[in-house]
């Protein structure tokens, strides 16, 4: 049936990767930017764990009462079995789980992720070809436009501003797509003079209409 592309915020979110290999660093460096707080148990942790700062380092074999109050789990050890055990237990508790390597057993999958400012996405191929899913990636980040990231910041903050000056949604919503439009072909945000205008401009458009 294929996996449903979730967007979660896991912003403070509690989250125990077990393993410290090159494995469970993918994982940290993958998820690190969207703000979970990140309990890491392993026996030995690879030099470039320790050096991640707000990691919490368990260094210890996997416990159950590891996975109290966590909100995802990841199995990332070298040991098959144990990281079964981890997936069962955490499917007893319907706590999100992923083991690396074995798509059967993960409750969540890792996509493919391309991550620029505010903009995310994310790509899978379900497991039939990672390096198909990466090729993929390597195209989107060259599709992404210069200053998306500060195009994407301008967009954020008017929001508000236009919302409360165009009441109508059908308007509002070509409001925001002209904003759009203006920047990608500037390769910029908008200044204040010419946001005004595409503003003014909607404004007259809708008092003619009323």
């Amino acid at each position: 049936m294929g996996y449903f592309p979730f967007f979660v915020d896991l912003d403070g979110k509690q989250g125990l990767i077990v393993g410290g290999g090159i494995v469970a660093l993918r994982k940290i460096e993958n998820l690190l930017p969207y703000g979970p707080q990140l309990t890491v148990a392993a026996m030995s942790f690879e030099s470039e764990i320790e050096k991640i700062e707000g990691l919490l380092l368990l260094q210890k074999s996997f416990a159950a009462d590891m996975l109290e109050g966590k909100y995802f789990v990841i199995a990332a050890t070298d040991d098959r079995e144990l990281n079964h055990v981890i997936a069962n237990l955490c499917q007893e508790k319907n706590i999100l789980v992923n083991v690396v390597d074995d798509r059967e057993a993960c409750t969540f999958i890792f996509p493919c992720l391309v991550k620029k400012g505010r903009l995310t996405a994310g790509i899978s191929t379900e497991g039939a070809s990672p390096s198909g899913a990466i090729y993929i990636k390597e195209k989107i980040k060259q599709w992404i436009p210069e200053n998306f990231e500060e195009i994407l910041e301008f967009l954020e903050d008017k929001r508000g501003i236009v919302k409360k000056r165009i009441s109508v949604e059908g308007q509002r919503t070509m409001v925001f797509t002209e904003l759009f439009e203006q920047c990608l072909e500037k390769g910029r945000a908008l200044t204040e003079e010419e946001f005004e205008a595409v503003l003014h401009l909607a404004q007259n458009d809708l008092s003619q209409i009323l």
